[in-house]
C-alpha cells in the first residue's frame, strides 16, 4: 500500500498512511464532523498500537493479515480497561468501516471486523423537551433579540431555525444564503456523505431570520472581509463555527436549568419526537432527519411511547 498524496487528515506521524486517507474521506468525502473523524481517529490509533503488541512488532502485521481473533482480543482488552459497551461497539464499527474502505481504495476483499458480533448495548432514549420548555426558551430568545441587536437577533434565528428543520450542527454551521428561501419557507441541507435533502420551516424561524438578516447587511457593509455566503456571521462577519453555534444553542437551554442534562443534540431529538407526538408519518421524519435507516428514526418512537405511558400513569385514575 502507497501513501497517496495530499491528505490533510491530521494524524500522528506514527500512524499508518492509510488511516490518514480514511479520516480525509471521513471529513470530505463523507462529510462526518469532526467530532466524528476524532472518535474514529482515536479508534484507529488505538487498534494499531494494540496490534503492534499483539503480533510482535509493527512491521510484523499488515492491515490485510489482521484476523476476527486479533478483533476480538482487541475487543478484551478494551473491556479490560474499562471501556463502556457503547464505546467497545463504535470502534468495532469504525474498523467495520474503515476495511470497506480499504476494500474500496485497495481491493482489499476480507473485512474481519464483519463477523465479529458488537457488544448488546442498553436501549438509551434520547432526552427531548417538553412544550413547557421549548415555549420558555424562545419566550427568552424572542425578547432578548427584540430589544438587542446583532448578536442577539442572530442567536434567535439559529434556535429558531435549528428546532424547526432537526438539523445537525454542523449542517446548520454549513448553511450558505442560497441554500434558504424564506419566502417559500424550507432549506437545503447537505447531510452526511454529501446528500442534499429539502427541509421545509415555519413562520416562526422565517421571521426571526428577515430580522436577522436586516443586522447581517449592516454587519457585512461595514466589513471587507466578510463572508457573503455564510448564513449565520460571527460578530466580525466570518462563518459562524459549528462550536460557535454550539455555544449560542448551550446558553439557551441554561435557562433551563443547570440539572436538566440537555444537549445541543437535545434539539434535534426533539424535533422528531414532537412530530411523531403530533401523528407525523415516521418516513416522513426519517427523511426530514436524514437518516440512512429507518431504524436509526424509530429510536424516536420509543421516546413518544414512554412520554404517553408516563402522560397515562400521571393522568389515569387507575392506572
Amino acid at each position: 500500500m502507497t501513501r497517496q498524496r495530499g491528505t490533510d487528515a491530521r494524524v500522528p506521524p506514527d500512524l499508518r498512511p492509510e488511516v490518514g486517507e480514511f479520516l480525509t474521506y471521513l471529513a470530505k468525502e463523507r462529510n462526518d464532523s469532526p467530532h466524528t473523524v476524532k472518535a474514529y481517529g482515536r479508534d484507529l490509533e488505538a487498534f494499531q498500537t494494540f496490534c503492534d503488541e499483539y503480533y510482535g512488532g509493527a512491521e510484523r502485521w499488515r492491515w490485510t493479515t489482521v484476523d476476527r481473533l486479533a478483533l476480538r482480543s482487541f475487543m478484551g482488552e478494551l473491556k479490560r480497561r474499562g471501556l463502556a459497551k457503547r464505546s467497545i461497539a463504535r470502534a468495532v464499527s469504525g474498523l467495520r468501516t474503515f476495511y470497506r474502505f480499504l476494500g474500496g481504495r485497495y481491493g482489499i476483499e476480507e473485512n474481519p471486523a464483519k463477523g465479529v458480533r458488537l457488544p448488546k448495548l442498553d436501549r438509551r432514549l434520547p432526552a427531548v423537551l417538553d412544550r413547557a420548555q421549548v415555549d420558555l426558551m424562545f419566550e427568552y430568545a424572542e425578547s432578548l433579540a427584540a430589544e438587542g441587536g446583532f448578536r442577539e437577533r442572530r442567536d434567535h434565528a439559529v434556535l429558531e431555525l435549528f428546532y424547526a428543520t432537526g438539523m445537525r450542527l454542523s449542517e446548520l454551521a454549513g448553511l450558505n444564503v442560497s441554500d434558504v428561501d424564506v419566502v417559500s419557507e424550507q432549506v437545503k441541507v447537505r447531510g452526511k456523505g454529501k446528500k442534499e435533502r429539502i427541509v421545509p420551516f415555519g413562520s416562526y424561524a422565517a421571521r426571526a431570520l428577515r430580522r436577522y438578516y436586516g443586522e447581517r447587511d449592516d454587519l457585512l457593509a461595514e466589513s471587507r472581509r466578510g463572508d457573503r455566503r455564510a448564513v449565520f456571521l460571527s460578530q466580525r462577519g466570518r462563518r459562524l463555527s459549528p462550536r460557535g453555534v454550539q455555544l449560542v444553542v448551550q446558553r439557551f437551554l441554561r435557562v433551563l436549568g443547570q440539572s436538566a442534562g440537555f444537549k445541543v443534540h437535545t434539539l434535534r431529538h426533539s424535533f422528531a419526537t414532537h412530530l411523531l407526538d403530533a401523528g407525523a408519518d415516521l418516513r416522513a421524519v426519517q427523511e426530514l432527519l436524514g437518516h440512512a435507516s429507518l431504524s436509526t428514526t424509530q429510536v424516536y418512537t420509543h421516546t413518544s411511547v414512554e412520554r404517553l405511558k408516563k402522560v397515562y400513569q400521571k393522568a389515569h385514575p387507575r392506572a
